[in-house]
């Protein structure tokens, strides 16, 4: 695509942002019908042409005018048509000035609120479509937001930020809009309490103080009974005296803040709007039977509670709140939403009102780069790259998974079962290999074990990521994407690793049979010498067993002497003069022989079978983290 186009179509007001492929500016605010930031309002005249925009609001030969009519689309299936013609003439004033060309390679992407299910987006983007409007998808305003404030140099938080918990809160001119995402994941969630809670309402107590102050009052209220356009442009004149007064407090203290609106319909009037720290007050905290009989003030934090409480259940609230929407601009809105989450930090851009359609601008971009890299992501995960790595550095897991884990085993596995024998409930030193082995495989699988694990794991994995990011940083750097989207080092940390190699994952049943003959043959040969007699020929015990070898070495021989006491029942007194204290002794301090003796036998015998399993799974399970990285890029477009 050459040309990506963002339209913001918002309940009182709309902009259309236009980015060009390769640009290094950010996303251009086009001017339609004459402004920026354009009325949303259209009018048919007497001639049947339209008119969009300021002008449509008092245009003299107007037959039908339409006004504010977005945020009644879910109610009200008639506003489509609505919709249809407002969109018709933002399409021809675009074409009319020449940014945009019939048939050019250009895509258009439309805001949506973040509550609306996939229906209404569906119904939303076929208006559009039928119109004759480029390839068009329709995406949450909120989540185009954001995307604005990964893109901006002015608040360079970065895509990283796509991790995190952030809360976005759109103040529009009906409704506040809020999403929180986190993770990359967006959960939906409604204005608190499905309230009517925009910046028109203060909007419309604005204007009510005027009206209540004018001479005309009467007379200008039977005006905007007669006719709902010349109401809707007083209130939207109202909302730029609002934001211009909020947006420097301090001054408008000892000045005069005011606007006239000229009016004319029967004959020309005016009526004179006003700010001032008194009337700003009242707007804020006066209460107002639109929301419920509460005030905007105690509304909105109503709101906040409600969100929070939604969004920090049993977990972490946001790191980052970002306001958008031209209300936003307004010092109390960011004190407020501090207030709700004391922890989080509070952001707005220099100019929210254009954040969305900027946002959904460089969505198109992104859509483009994404796919390129989708593309490069999947042939590497096609190629041999990955699985190449890991077979170079499989046998490293297993050497660190031996010294992390053989003190354990024998601690948790083999002591449990000598003091078994001990204790008489194994009758036989025969029994105990049988034994062992089921102890050790049991322990293996534990959770214990898991967690031991995760440490040397995370260690095994650092030069694997350092190789691997040879092949994926130039993938990064050649779609714009940060080199730290798929930075698997930065995934190691104990608490985020996304790559988990288990204990019965590393042992699984062919590794563990293996590991498991190693310990008991070292166990048994070091602790029994091959026969029992190492385990009872210290202390008392040792007198007793020496005098009985001696005379079965005499009477059988060896071989079978060996035999004979592997199978003795040896009393249970005999076995408890063998303390607890000396068992564990014996038992740990087979510890360097176990490991030297895997050594070996991995030198020797290494299976070649086991290792390249464990190689295919561990790549598996990277690629698959790889694609979970590269999703975090993807995620502003869904």
């Amino acid at each position: 695509m050459e040309k990506f186009f963002g339209f913001d179509l918002g309940d009182a007001e709309s902009a259309v942002s236009l980015l060009k492929k390769d640009s290094k500016e950010p996303p251009k605010v086009l001017q339609i019908a004459g402004a920026e930031s354009l009325i949303t309002a259209y009018a048919r005249l007497k001639d049947r042409s339209l008119v969009i925009g300021e002008n449509a609001c008092y245009h003299p030969d107007a037959t039908v005018r339409k006004i504010r009519f977005k945020s009644r689309f879910l109610t009200d299936p008639e506003v489509d048509e609505d919709v249809k013609a407002f969109a018709a003439g933002v399409l021809g004033e675009l074409i009319g000035s020449g940014s945009l060309i019939q048939n050019e390679d250009a895509c258009f992407y439309i805001g949506c609120p973040a509550g609306w299910n996939g229906n209404d987006r569906e119904r939303y983007r076929r208006i559009f479509a039928r119109l004759g409007y480029p390839p068009l998808k329709i995406i949450s305003e909120s989540r185009a937001a954001l995307v604005a404030a990964c893109r901006s140099k002015h608040l360079q938080i970065g895509y990283d930020i796509l991790q995190k918990p952030v809360l976005v809160v759109d103040v529009g001119s009906s409704t506040t809009d809020f999403a929180f995402v986190k993770g990359g994941k967006e959960v939906e969630l409604k204005t608190a309490g499905e309230v009517r809670l925009g910046g028109g309402l203060m909007d419309r107590m604005i204007l009510e103080e005027a009206l209540a102050a004018s001479p005309d009052e009467k007379k200008l209220r039977q005006i905007f009974v007669e006719s709902e356009p010349w109401e809707s442009y007083c209130e939207f004149a109202a909302r730029r005296l609002k934001e211009k007064y909020f947006a420097n407090e301090s001054y408008w203290k000892e000045n005069d803040c005011t606007q006239t609106v000229r009016i004319t319909y029967d004959r020309p009037r005016k009526l004179t709007l006003r700010m001032n720290q008194e009337i700003a007050q009242r707007v804020l905290s006066e209460k107002n039977p639109i929301v419920g009989g509460n005030s905007f003030e105690g509304a909105f934090k109503e709101s906040l509670r409600e969100i929070r409480k939604a969004v920090t259940e049993g977990e972490e609230g946001p790191e980052l709140v970002f306001l958008t929407g031209g209300v936003s601009k307004m010092r109390q809105i960011g004190e407020w939403c501090l207030e709700a989450f004391p922890d989080s930090i509070v952001i707005t851009s220099n100019e929210p009102e254009f954040s969305v359609s900027r946002g959904l601008a460089w969505c198109g971009e992104v859509d483009e780069e994404v796919r390129g890299f989708r593309e490069e992501i999947d042939a590497l995960k096609d190629s041999s790259i990955v699985e190449r790595i890991v077979g170079e550095h499989i046998e490293d897991l297993f050497t660190e998974a031996v010294d992390t884990l053989t003190e354990p085993i024998l601690e948790k596995a083999v002591l449990p079962v000598i003091e078994r024998w001990r204790d008489g409930e194994i009758e036989k030193l025969s029994e105990i290999d049988k034994e062992l082995e089921k102890e050790i495989e049991s322990w293996l699988h534990t959770q214990e074990a898991r967690a031991l694990l995760a440490k040397p794991v995370s260690t095994w994995l650092k030069p694997i990521a350092y190789e691997l990011e040879e092949h994926t940083v130039p993938i990064c750097m050649r779609h714009k994407i940060p080199y730290r989207a798929l930075n698997l080092s930065s995934y190691l940390s104990e608490g985020e690793m996304e790559i988990q190699v288990e204990a019965k994952d590393v042992f699984a049943v062919e590794e563990i049979t293996w590991m498991i003959d190693m310990i008991i043959s070292v166990v048994i040969g070091l602790l029994c010498g091959g026969s029992g007699i190492a385990l009872i020929s210290n202390g008392l015990p040792g007198v007793l067993a020496g005098m009985v070898v001696s005379l079965l070495v005499l009477l059988i021989g060896k071989r079978p002497m060996e035999k004979a006491i592997l199978n003795a029942k040896v009393p249970k007194k005999m076995r408890k003069l063998l303390t607890k204290g000396y068992l564990r002794r014996r038992v740990l301090a087979v510890s360097g022989d176990v490991k030297a003796a895997f050594y070996e036998h991995l030198k020797k015998e290494k299976n070649e079978e086991i290792a390249e399993r464990m190689t295919r799974d561990i790549s598996l399970q990277i690629d698959d983290c790889l694609v979970k990285m590269a999703q975090v890029v993807e995620i502003p477009l869904h």
